[in-house]
Order: C-alpha cells, then structure tokens, then sequence
C-alpha cells in the first residue's frame, strides 16, 4: 500500500468517527448538556376542566396522577416567604352543630404567628421562629414556650396540614388527583383512599402559591371537617405583629416600617 493510500484511508477512518460520534451526541447527548427538569407551568384551570389544558411553546404539558402529583408539588410550588391569611376550620358534629375556629395567620421571614378565635370565643396566639415556640391565651400574661418543631408553624396542632403532609404519604394511599377550580383558585386536587375507620380525605393545593387552600374529611359521605383559606395577602400586612403580651418583639416585618417598599410576592 503506497503512502497516499494509507493517508487516504486514514482520513476515511476519522470522518467516519466524526460522524459517528455526531450521530451519538444528536441522539443522547442534549441530555448531557440540558437541564435536570425542563420549565414547568402549572396551568390555571377553567371551571369545569379537571386535567391541566396545553400550554404555550417551551413549556412541558404537566399531567397530575396520583402517581406524580407529589413530584410535581414538591419540584414546582414554592410557598411565599411573607404572607398573611384567614383559615377557617370547621368540625361538623351531627346534626345540623359545628364547631368553627378562624385564624388569622402571619408569617414573615420565618416566623409564623397565628391567632385562633375558637369556637367559645377564647383566643389562643402562637408565634414560632427557628428556635422556639410561644404560646399564650388573649387576655392573659402566661406564656408557654418550649423548642420549635417540625410542626410547630402550624400551631393550631395539626389542625392546619401543610402540603408536606401530602408529600409524606405513601403513593399507595392516593386514590385521585389533578387539576381543579377550588372557590375561584386554581388547585392542584388530591384524594386519598379510605383509611382503615372508613374517612376519606381531600386537599386542594394552590398553584399561585402553594399553600394548602383548602382540606376536607368526610365519613360515610358526610362531612365531617373543612379547612379553607383562598385568599392570600402577600407580602405580610403593615399590622402583622411578632410581640408578646409582656411586650417583648420577636420580629419586626419589613412592611411594619411604613418608609419599607413592600416586598413582592
């Protein structure tokens, strides 16, 4: 073989390389170079839709089952940092009687106060922060504190669930989900099977901002507890305190400071 053949074939031998390897890369290799997880939108549902509808270009169409509806939760919903809400919590006892409690709930820069009219009429306050919890009854000194937990946010005992709530269960206990119209917000819809007592619970997580917006309990189809909070203020508002009855301030929001601009949600 003369040395202009041996040459020639060389070259065959690394175009040929070349375009394998371009055929690999144009195959496989965008997933090396692209993003974990492609943008996601959650979309706003019409009334009467129960799956999320298309989406504009450039964004994945996000189909809920009960098998990724706590993956899509987890990696899209982000709750805000400042925000105020009234939560009204209401247990149905038989016959036409229910007990009712309306909290109004502050959190700001990590820490959560929650004043909590009961159904006599005394109000129970709590605040929480990184460290500890503090608790106390309107109209009275006495204050119990102790460390913060995993819970404590949600003071009222586990009588506001949080989204993490859905998040802990087993997939195996998810009897539905998708999208839903909840009161005017749109809202990821999760139920779950009967437990072993035979109650059935429901939630309804909102898109816009990721706050449980709305849970129920029913029992032999009657409904037997429901917690709702569709509406937001966001960041904090200018009155939400962080102060305990001895007057002691745990926490001063931005938006108390009436020269601050407000945050954005």
């Amino acid at each position: 073989m003369s040395a202009i053949e041996r040459r020639n074939r060389n070259i065959l031998v690394v175009l040929i390389g070349i375009v394998i390897t371009v055929a690999m890369l144009s195959s496989f290799g965008l997933g090396l170079f692209a993003p974990d997880t492609a943008r996601i939108q959650l979309p706003t549902p019409a009334p009467s839709q129960s799956q999320s509808p298309g989406l504009s270009d450039g964004f994945l169409r996000v189909e809920i089952t009960p098998q990724t509806v706590q993956n899509v939760i987890e990696r899209t919903l982000t709750r805000p940092d400042s925000y105020g809400r009234t939560v009204t919590i209401e247990d149905f006892w038989g016959e036409g009687e229910s007990g009712v409690t309306r909290a109004e709930v502050w959190v700001d820069g990590g820490w959560t106060h929650t004043a909590a009219t009961l159904p006599g009429g005394t109000v129970r306050h709590s605040i929480v922060g990184e460290e500890g919890f503090w608790l106390w009854y309107e109209g009275s000194s006495r204050v119990i504190t102790g460390p913060a937990q995993d819970w404590s946010a949600d003071l009222e005992g586990q009588r506001i669930p949080t989204y993490e709530d859905l998040l802990d269960l087993d997939v195996e206990v998810i009897a539905s989900a998708g999208y839903e119209n909840k009161e005017g917000t749109a809202c990821i819809f999760v139920e779950l099977v009967p437990d072993s007592l035979g109650y059935e619970q429901r939630f309804w997580v909102s898109v816009d901002d990721g706050l449980l917006a709305g849970a129920e309990t029913r029992l032999d189809n009657q409904l037997v507890y429901r917690m709702s909070a569709y509406t937001v203020e966001r960041p904090v508002p200018q009155d939400a305190s962080f102060v305990l009855p001895d007057g002691t301030v745990l926490h001063t929001p931005a938006t108390s400071d009436p020269t601050a601009e407000s945050a954005q949600g």
